[in-house]
This record gives structure tokens, C-alpha cells and sequence, in this order.
């Protein structure tokens, strides 16, 4: 487990990520990958909108600008919010063993399927994340249900 100071570090880069996406017109969720001392190795935002590819979410985004790596095992993935289904299998497929979230209130991803695998997950319970989600959420309701895969019509789950 890394000292909370610089988790609560590496969630701001994320947040700062997180805001980058917004400010573009695109989803406020942001990433950052780094090793255990806290240093950044990558950072992403979902660019999902801004590049028209529906696997551009804030972690795949992250993980593809880490590039070819063989420490994978070594690293921890942040992400503002707790990862969608798509995000967690990636980060399970490079055996990454802690993920650190900013919040998982706006939305729950697979945070069981990290822990069936044994990946620790640190929620830091981040106040501008969830604001900022929120935010976006209320602004933006249709292009957040497509970003996680309602179809028009029908209701989150």
C-alpha cells in the first residue's frame, strides 16, 4: 500500500486529467499510471468523443500512452472513477495489482471483478471528482449513456 499523500497526489494528477477531458467537450474522467514510489510513468483522459473511438476511456487511453512495458506487475493505475468492465479487463490483462479511484458513487464499475482477481482497490472518496462527474452527468446525460452503454430510451442501470 503507497502512503496516502502521494495517492492523494497521483488523484490529482487524475483529476487534473479528468478536467482536461471536460474542458474539451469530452467525458471528465482521467487516469494516471506510475510505479510505487509514486512517480508518473503516463497519464490519459477519456478522449472517446474527441477522437470518435469508443475504446478511448481515460484508463485504456492511459495504459496505450505507458506503451510496451514488462513491469506491469509494478505499477498502480488512478482513475477518477472507478472503472467500467472494458478499463478493468485491461488493467487485469497486464496483471496490474492496485487500482486507486477518486469515487464510485456517480458510477460502479467492476470493482468485483478486481477483487475476485485479487487487485487491491483504494477508493479515495475525492470531492472534485465527484462534483465534477455529477456535474457532467446532469449537463450531459445522454453522452454519458453512451459512453457506458445505455441505448437511447433506455434507463441507467
Amino acid at each position: 500500500m503507497m502512503d496516502r499523500s502521494i495517492l492523494d497526489t497521483l488523484m490529482e494528477a487524475a483529476y487534473q486529467q479528468a478536467l482536461k477531458g471536460y474542458n474539451e467537450g469530452g467525458l471528465p474522467i482521467g487516469s494516471v499510471l506510475a510505479d510505487r514510489r509514486g512517480i508518473v510513468l503516463a497519464v490519459g483522459h477519456n478522449l472517446r468523443v474527441q477522437t470518435g473511438d469508443p475504446t478511448a476511456h481515460a484508463e485504456v487511453a492511459c495504459i496505450r500512452s505507458a506503451g510496451r512495458r514488462r513491469d506491469w506487475p509494478d505499477l498502480v493505475l488512478v482513475s477518477s472513477l472507478s472503472p467500467c468492465v472494458m478499463c478493468t479487463g485491461t488493467a487485469l490483462l497486464y496483471k496490474i495489482p492496485e487500482v486507486v479511484i477518486g469515487e464510485n458513487e456517480n458510477f460502479l464499475g467492476a470493482e468485483d471483478l478486481f477483487a475476485a482477481r485479487g487487485v487491491r482497490v483504494t477508493n479515495l472518496q475525492h470531492a472534485g471528482c465527484k462534483e465534477l462527474m455529477a456535474r457532467f452527468v446532469r449537463e450531459r446525460p445522454d453522452l454519458w449513456n453512451e459512453d457506458i452503454g445505455v441505448p437511447p430510451g433506455a434507463k441507467p442501470a
